[in-house]
């Protein structure tokens, strides 16, 4: 009886062994998938919900997210307004929550901040450009390689044309 007690007792603990050792694994794995979650990630994951956005040298975005890529983020702040805010200027984002979805692939890579600032060229509507403190209010000229032009209107049929680098621009507001 004393024996058969014996290997029950060390089989017990063999077996509480190999499961504290399974949810150390466990616990491992978690930490290392963690580690390969981007920004760009979690925010995919809220698409559809409300965030707040607090953005480098102005004041927070509050909006739907519409949709994500590595170098921006669109959000929805009403029915027909828009603001693409550049990734890179985003210094905050609350209660954007744990969940992550990666990237569309091979495609969404490829759909940098240039691409999006061209369709809004070609849209010749009316936006708002914040380029680290300043505002410029006018339309989308041209998108080179790493910056933008912004016509904006002066007296007459002239204006003048700013051309904003895209290390120095924090949102475009359409609406």
């Amino acid at each position: 009886m004393r024996w058969e007690a014996l290997f029950q007792d060390m089989e017990a603990q063999l077996q509480a062994d190999e499961r504290a050792a399974v949810r150390a694994g466990v616990a491992e794995l978690v930490r290392a998938e963690r580690a390969t979650v981007r920004t760009a990630d979690r925010l995919r994951a809220a698409v559809g919900r409300q965030l707040r956005v607090q953005v480098v040298g102005a004041d927070a975005v509050e909006g739907e997210v519409v949709d994500v890529a590595e170098q921006w983020v669109l959000l929805a702040l009403g029915p027909s307004r828009r603001v693409l805010v550049r990734a890179a200027a985003i210094v905050a984002v609350a209660d954007v929550g744990r969940q992550a979805q990666p990237d569309g692939g091979v495609v969404e890579r490829r759909l940098g901040l240039g691409h999006a600032l061209r369709a809004l060229a070609r849209d010749r509507s009316p936006v708002g450009v914040r380029a680290g403190d300043v505002d410029l209010y006018g339309r989308l000229e041209a998108v080179g390689a790493d910056h933008v032009d912004v016509m904006v209107p002066g007296p007459g049929r002239t204006g003048l044309v700013w051309t904003v680098p895209f290390d120095a621009l924090v949102w475009v507001r359409t609406g």
